[in-house]
């Protein structure tokens, strides 16, 4: 599974250029968005609720995820309007991470709203893992997906732009074997979340 995508190279956009090529492809009439999430460690600087979370303001950081709740109707009532529908794996790993118990958080109130996202155990998935992780993807139908980029720190710095439509069929059809592998969201939260005490975050 995604032996094809290991092994391909696609045009290398920085973050900007990521950003203004996704709209104009997510716009352009495709049907579906699917979003592979592997990576646990990550930074969102200018979210207020991460900048709370890496400050150690657990409860601040929880409260603030509301802010993104208006932001985040308007983005599925657009989907809903262009006839996209979204889905979103998450591939969790254990002991789950600082990063990942927030990000959990901010998940949930995206399924509340009304986003198809489905949770999986790393664990699950270790045979296809041997010799690397599955990709941190977003597919816009069939038209063009991205490899997301992070530098070292963990910072957004853009993705690798792929349009080979085979490539993009079988990296599809690894994306949906496994989703169909996940686990219902709330299932998973209340089980493996909701329990924890407030994560200890290093400055």
């Amino acid at each position: 599974m995604f032996e094809s995508f290991r092994r391909s190279a696609g045009e290398r956009l920085q973050r900007p250029e990521y950003h203004a090529d996704f709209r104009r492809t997510y716009e352009s009439g495709i049907r579906f968005l699917n979003k592979l999430e592997r990576g646990q460690h990550f930074k969102e600087r200018g979210f207020a609720s991460w900048e709370a979370f890496a400050a150690g303001k657990w409860n601040e950081a929880l409260s603030l995820i509301e802010e993104k709740r208006d932001i985040y109707a308007q983005q599925f009532r657009k989907a809903a309007d262009l006839g996209i529908f979204e889905r979103r794996l998450r591939v969790v790993e254990f002991p789950v991470t600082p990063y990942v118990q927030w990000e959990l958080f901010v998940l949930r109130l995206r399924v509340e709203l009304g986003d198809h996202i489905k949770v999986l155990d790393a664990r699950k998935i270790s045979d296809l893992e041997k010799t690397h992780t599955v990709p941190e993807v977003v597919i816009l139908g069939d038209v063009v997906m991205y490899e997301v980029v992070y530098d070292e720190d963990g910072n957004a710095a853009g993705a690798n732009r792929l349009t080979d439509r085979a490539l993009i069929t079988e990296t599809s059809a690894g994306f949906d074997a496994l989703y169909a592998r996940g686990e219902e969201f709330f299932s998973f939260f209340e089980r493996e979340i909701a329990p924890l005490a407030p994560p200890y975050v290093r400055t």
